[in-house]
């Protein structure tokens, strides 16, 4: 077989973090297999409570209990993996979160399955997951190079967006054809499998440097975030796509104004279907230098994609609409994680994590009750179009606002010189020790060698 053409090949993702590490590698593995799970018990959840109460309203709850144990679990989580031991904070939290799967598969195989402990569950998984995620965004850049970050964020990218567009279409055939309880059956078995190669990953202690988790060390870890205007600057612009243009919550209505309710399903599986193609094509970006500019730009052409989905009439332009929106919140979530692992110094990268978790978990939600309550007072489509109008104006602000976002380069910026300065400078003292441990071993046989000769 012929290698592909120089063109092809610099568009594929680069592959590089894959190679090197194997604890990327079983990181990756890891969060494939149980982001299939977790999207079974995404679908399954809902649906269960849709059964047992009929009410939208109850189905839209699950939002609601959500968002406090992340608001509060997110900046203690990230406490917590600046202050423990990274590997044994995800072992723990995936059991946790294999318990709640048991949980639910119990509740379920009953005859009369109880309402309350699907919210329960809801809650706890929402503080498991903002606990675990800052350790497993600030392990990251201890096991992958420091020049081979963009291309790891490049790829849990796709490893995420594999889950969102495959995930749903697997669990709602499980859950039509096979049940509930079979759907959370694999959940628990894909999280078991998850917690083997978690285990296996090499043990990831805490920076000397690292304070004990308290509120104290959380608000050092604000203060950081807002010391660094460019950092700054990736999580309001965030905020703003996310809380002014994502449209999620009312494209039911959308397809329906559109009599096209055959295409719910297509609209849903846009935005990560687009931002899939953005991975799969990521290559390119380990060879970008001016993040922050790209953050913007490919913020405010989010903006831009949702206001021409919403102006549209035709269901396929929205469609296509959909995906290149998808696509450009990929890019600009690719330079974000570049940003933030390039430059956040180690014993404080978990607190960091905390907010950056914040700030691309609560927009949505937020986002969810903005777009609902503008389709309720202007009609949908006005919701849809106005949103993405207004985060364009958003991100443009921010961009006036906070100019060191716009003149971040990777090359030259004095956070990031630093962080590549150290870990060349650590990886020198290593392998010189090595060097020195081989020379002294070495001379350690010569001189028995030596020494037998002698007796001899």
């Amino acid at each position: 077989m012929t290698a592909p053409p120089s063109g092809l090949r610099a568009l594929l993702p680069d592959l590089a973090p894959w190679r090197a590490s194997v604890d990327f590698r079983r990181l990756w593995l890891s969060g494939l297999i149980t982001n299939f799970g977790s999207f079974l018990t995404f679908v399954a959840l809902p649906v269960q409570i849709k059964e047992l109460t009929g009410s939208a309203a109850a189905v839209g709850a699950i939002g609601a209990v959500e968002l406090v144990p992340l608001i509060v679990f997110g900046l203690y989580g990230g406490a917590l993996a600046d202050a423990w031991d990274k590997r044994k904070l995800i072992v723990w939290t995936e059991a946790g979160q294999g318990v709640l799967a048991v949980v639910l598969l119990v509740n379920a195989l009953l005859p009369s399955p109880a309402l309350w402990p699907l919210y329960l569950v809801a809650a706890c998984s929402s503080a498991l997951g903002s606990v675990q995620r800052p350790a497993l965004d600030s392990l990251m850049p201890r096991i992958v190079a420091h020049e081979h970050l963009p291309a790891a964020a490049s790829l849990n990218s796709l490893r995420w967006q594999v889950g969102g567009v495959a995930g749903p279409a697997l669990a709602g055939v499980v859950v039509a054809y096979a049940g509930l309880g079979w759907a959370y059956a694999v959940d628990l078995v894909t999280f078991a499998v998850s917690v083997v190669f978690c285990v296996r990953l090499s043990p990831s202690p805490a920076s000397h440097e690292a304070r004990k988790p308290s509120l104290r060390s959380i608000l050092e870890g604000g203060r950081y975030a807002w010391s660094r205007k460019e950092l700054l600057g990736t999580y309001v612009i965030d905020i703003a796509a996310m809380f002014f243009a994502m449209p999620l919550a009312v494209l039911p209505f959308l397809a329906d104004e559109l009599d096209a309710e055959w295409s719910l399903g297509l609209m849903y599986a846009s935005i990560p279907a687009g931002a899939l193609l953005v991975s799969l094509t990521s290559g390119w970006t380990s060879r970008m230098h001016r993040h922050g500019r790209i953050v913007v730009v490919s913020a405010a052409l989010w903006g831009l994609a949702i206001a021409a989905a919403g102006v549209c009439g035709n269901v396929w332009l929205v469609l296509l609409f959909l995906v290149v929106g998808g696509g450009c919140d990929m890019v600009s979530g690719i330079f974000r994680g570049a940003m933030w692992n390039q430059t956040i110094p180690d014993e404080l990268r978990g607190r960091l994590a905390g907010i950056e978790l914040l700030s691309y978990s609560v927009g949505p939600q937020l986002g969810q009750v903005w777009v609902g309550g503008m389709a309720a007072w202007r009609g949908v489509r006005t919701s849809v179009w106005s949103g993405g109008l207004l985060c364009v104006g958003a991100v443009g602000l921010m961009a006036l606002c906070l100019p060191k976002l716009m003149t971040y380069d990777v090359r030259t910026n004095e956070h990031a010189v630093r962080l590549r300065d150290q870990r060349t400078a650590a990886a020198q003292a290593q392998t010189e020790a090595q060097t020195e441990g081989e020379a002294q071993t070495e001379g350690e046989a010569q001189t028995q060698t030596r020494t037998q000769t002698e007796t001899a």
